[in-house]
């Protein structure tokens, strides 16, 4: 029995990159969770000011994935963005799921 789990990735690309090149690791992101679950909701934030300052950028490229995949998979997802030139920051979340209590 496989269990599947949903999860909430973010990752900040850096904005100093040409457009193409930020809409290519979006898309290379994208079609890697895709293969390896289900995408269930894409939210590009574009350029933000970062909170602090990393490798001496002030602005990257926000994007938030909302995804179900086996539970062995966060893991390699995380290994992926540490070795991809471009990621400046990334999180992967498990998202409990919410309970309903009667009173």
């Amino acid at each position: 029995m496989e269990i599947i789990n949903k999860y909430e990735t973010i990752f900040v690309v850096d904005a100093s990159l040409e457009e193409e090149k930020i809409t290519a690791l979006v898309e290379k992101f994208k079609s890697l969770i895709s293969d390896a679950g289900e995408i269930e909701s894409v939210d590009e934030w574009g350029k933000r000011r970062l909170a602090y300052p990393i490798d001496d950028k002030n602005e990257g490229y926000y994007v938030l994935i909302n995804f179900s995949a086996k539970s062995d998979f966060p893991q390699e997802l995380e290994r992926i963005y540490r070795i991809t030139d471009g990621i400046m920051r990334d999180i992967v979340i498990k998202k409990e799921e919410k309970r309903k209590i009667s009173k």
